[in-house]
């Protein structure tokens, strides 16, 4: 090639070169946040829209099982330990003595007429003893009797105390002989003796003749004068006698006869 057809070629591109005013210089590069999602800017996308997808399952999923949805939620099944609910037993079982009041502050005030008679029947599995209240001569001992009877006070409580030929005692909420009502009671007196079948109200502890009581299962000339009768078994007390002799101090001792209920049976007059 002549020099002369190269210096033309020259001066072209040189003419060329003075009409163009700038090269683009390319996408701009951020820094930070800015630059992690330009340069994963499909990703980003793509989580977008995941997260889109998932929330509109969520609302669709939740506006059927609320209360103004077409479907309800089914309740959570809750389980409480048997031994803890109120009203059962540790078989679950409901608790016939479940709610049973047995301790109280006072006394319970005079509501019994003492012209009227009273009687009260001791349920037990083994049968049933039935006892002549004596209203006229223990009047306060007949009425804290017939108050805690009918209150259930004595439902489920044990005779956890017999002793052969003697006592068949019982009304203890504790079993162990030194439980109360949370009351003492008066002192009262009469001068009835105690022969076999008469009922009396324990002294053994400051509080206990507030609900402990016992039936004499045989003759107790030296009781008398120290402890106060008011009442008299007039039916079953071979059912008390044909209990076993329990000790509440020995530790190997098998529950005492339970005491099912006791009724109070209210006469016209005496």
């Amino acid at each position: 090639m002549s020099n002369d057809r190269r210096q033309r070629r020259r001066q072209q591109r040189q003419r060329r070169a003075q009409h163009v005013g700038y090269e683009p210089a390319g996408p701009v590069q951020f820094t930070g946040v800015m630059g992690f999602f330009q340069r994963n800017t499909r990703a980003f996308f793509l989580v977008g829209i995941l997260v889109m997808v998932l929330s509109l399952g969520g609302f669709v999923f939740a506006s059927q099982f609320t209360p103004s949805g077409t479907r309800d939620a089914a309740p959570t099944p809750t389980v409480a330990p048997a031994s803890e609910t109120p009203g059962a037993t540790a078989t679950g079982t409901p608790d016939p003595y479940a709610g049973i009041v047995r301790r109280y502050d006072a006394v319970p005030a005079m509501a019994i007429d003492p012209s009227k008679s009273y009687e009260a029947v001791i349920r037990l599995a083994s049968g049933d003893v039935r006892i002549q209240l004596l209203a006229k001569e223990a009047p306060e001992y007949v009425n804290n009797f017939v108050f805690l009877a009918e209150n259930r006070f004595y439902d489920g409580l044990t005779f956890h105390r017999v002793v052969e030929g003697f006592v068949a005692q019982g009304g203890d909420p504790t079993g162990t002989g030194f439980g109360d009502a949370g009351y003492a009671l008066p002192p009262e007196s009469n001068p009835l003796v105690f022969e076999a079948g008469v009922l009396s109200m324990a002294k053994a502890g400051t509080r206990v003749n507030g609900s402990q009581f016992f039936v004499t299962l045989g003759p107790a000339p030296h009781l008398n004068g120290e402890f106060t009768v008011f009442g008299r078994v007039v039916e079953g007390l071979d059912v008390l006698q044909s209990l076993p002799a329990r000790d509440p101090a020995d530790a190997g001792a098998q529950p005492g006869a339970q005491i099912l209920s006791i009724e109070i049976v209210e006469g016209s007059g005496s």
